[in-house]
């Protein structure tokens, strides 16, 4: 039963653990694999760049032109989650319009004063005709905008190629408009009413305003010379520039063209507290309506996923959020359906088991496959010699003919195999290899985790009777030189008091030597692993120029330092030393 629920383990985890998403790519979020969390973590993913252009006009008091003008810009978005991403938006643009209905000044008295009272249009004060209100605006802004798209909350496919969305902003805008008020030689349009063939009856229609229009572009010389009127009290950036508070809202598509551009179309409004937009404010007296002027852009957006999208994904409105979810399902629903069936009862499942109809009793492997331990053709459960020695002829029974192997090996040839191969290790002591052993800080007490390399120093000394070894201590760079020349000479005391107290070696036989902080194995060391590795005591076979060393003056080597068994005790300063 063990074996079995070690094996169903392994198919759950299995699954669990390699399974992957493209969405997460190599992002894979451990935890959630792994159960730790019962969510995945939000990817990485790329900011967009777009550019935009397209049509930009004004629906004012002023009849709208059609087309008005035209817009363009730059913006730069970024997804806070798969819903909601925020766009910084900036936007420079440029409209005209011509009113088809005729204008006059509060002076004109048509019949309680004409709607031109700002004092830009005092040159019409005396002007029967009126004026046919005629401008060209731009416009700049600069708006931060939220974004909420719908698109990617996909249940039936991996991720999207259309995005429909929809916007709203607040920003700072600031306009200029000016007026084509007057004539090439400075003076006011005078007898416009005739000039434009204007009357009630084609006003009314959309064709007669047409023909009004086209009359008065032959009249009107094109030149927009007079600046606007502005509203009173705005927040202003000097004297020539008025800044107004800007909204904006705006619904769009966009369809993905590779996973660094897509392409989209959007509309939107723009509002502000404004109704100078196109120069005018009242139609006249008793015409004091409220209303502000809207600004309309219709664009293009060509957008591009920036940084490298082998480590980021595609921005997140992009992907599908239920992606690593419907990824987990169908690999669940693609496994097989557990079935804890053994029929042979030789714990192995029918699942995996290769050889399901194994005699009760018989030894397995871990594919519940009949043992065979010698590889002789015959199961161990058949098998009456289960370990026959090789190349000799095998029964039926699994038995070996010893008779009928004139080149098989005998017992007597294996050993003289073996003492030809380690001739070499008996005899040539020069070639063993020595182990060295390391210290805590400030410590030359030997730590239990190397009494198994001193053991192997002891045994090449046994094996080795003629072989001399040097016992060679050494610290790290920190403290004084003289405290770590006698520190490194206890790390060597207590090696060598160990080889001679727990093996019986002769200690004229092991030359106590020692070096301080002057020979370190990592040059520049700065980490704790690095000067560890540098708190050692070396074992060489002797060369000729080693010599034993006499104790240093001085202290070294912090108290309570024993090494192993041999009851030897360093005491030294207990404020540093390393």
């Amino acid at each position: 039963m063990t074996r079995k629920i070690y094996v169903y383990a392994l198919l759950f985890l299995g699954g669990t653990l390699f399974a992957q998403d493209d969405m997460k790519k190599d992002q894979t979020d451990a935890s959630f694999r792994m159960g730790q969390s019962n969510y995945t973590a939000k990817p990485k993913n790329a900011w967009e760049l777009g550019v935009h252009a397209g049509h930009f006009f004004i629906d004012g008091d002023v009849d709208r032109t059609i087309p008005g003008g035209y817009g363009l810009g730059l913006h730069l978005r970024k997804a806070i989650h798969y819903s909601f991403s925020i766009r910084a938006d900036l936007f420079y643009g440029s409209a005209t319009g011509l009113e088809p209905q005729r204008w006059t000044h509060a002076s004109v008295g048509e019949p309680v004063g004409g709607g031109l009272i700002e004092k830009e249009y005092l040159p019409y004060a005396n002007n029967a005709d009126g004026w046919f209100p005629s401008h060209k605006t731009t416009q700049v802004y600069g708006v931060m905008q939220g974004v909420l798209n719908i698109g990617n909350i996909l249940f039936h496919q991996k991720n999207n190629k259309w995005n429909w969305y929809w916007t709203l902003g607040v920003g700072l805008s600031s306009h200029k408009t000016k007026l084509d008020l007057l004539d090439a030689n400075n003076q006011p349009y005078q007898n416009l009413l005739t000039a434009s063939g204007y009357t009630e009856e084609k006003f009314n229609t959309k064709k007669g305003r047409g023909e009004i229009k086209d009359a008065l572009n032959k009249i009107y010389d094109g030149t927009y010379e007079t600046e606007g009127p502005k509203k009173a009290g705005i927040f202003r950036l000097g004297d020539e520039t008025n800044i107004h508070v800007m909204f904006t809202t705006s619904v769009g598509v966009s369809r993905k063209l590779s996973k660094r551009i897509n392409l989209g179309i959007e509309h939107q409004v723009m509002a502000t507290d404004n109704d100078y937009l196109d120069g005018i404010r009242f139609r006249s007296e008793d015409d004091l309506s409220a209303d502000v002027d809207l600004e309309h852009y219709t664009n293009l957006r060509l957008a591009i996923n920036l940084g490298n999208l082998d480590k980021v994904t595609e921005p997140l409105y992009w992907v599908n959020p239920l992606d690593a979810t419907m990824n987990d399902i169908a690999e669940l629903k693609a496994r097989p359906v557990l079935d804890l069936t053994d029929s042979d009862s030789d714990g192995i499942i029918d699942m995996l088991d290769q050889e399901v109809e194994t005699p009760a009793g018989a030894p397995v492997d871990t594919r519940g496959v009949a043992l065979d331990s010698d590889g002789d053709g015959v199961a161990d459960y058949k098998d009456k010699e289960p370990y026959s020695p090789i190349g000799y002829e095998i029964g039926k029974d699994g038995v070996a003919n010893v008779k009928k192997c004139e080149s098989c090996l005998t017992e007597a040839d294996v050993f003289r195999m073996i003492d030809s191969r380690t001739a070499g290790f008996k005899n040539d002591c020069g070639k063993w290899f020595l182990p060295m052993i390391h210290f805590d800080l400030d410590k030359s007490r030997i730590k239990p985790e190397f009494y198994g390399h001193l053991h192997h120093v002891a045994s090449v000394l046994k094996q080795c009777p003629s072989a001399c070894v040097s016992v060679v201590g050494h610290t790290d760079v920190r403290n004084s030189n003289n405290y770590n020349n006698m520190l490194s000479y206890n790390r060597a005391q207590a090696a060598v008091d160990y080889l001679v107290t727990n093996y019986g070696i002769d200690r004229s036989r092991l030359k106590l030597m020692y070096g301080g902080e002057d020979a370190p194995m990592v040059g520049k060391s700065r980490t704790e692993t690095e000067h560890y590795m540098n708190r050692r005591v070396e074992f060489r076979l002797c060369e000729p120029t080693d010599a034993e060393m006499q104790k240093p003056e001085g202290k070294g080597g912090n108290s309570g330092n024993t090494s192993g068994n041999s009851g030897s005790i360093f005491k030294g300063n207990k404020n540093s030393g390393y």
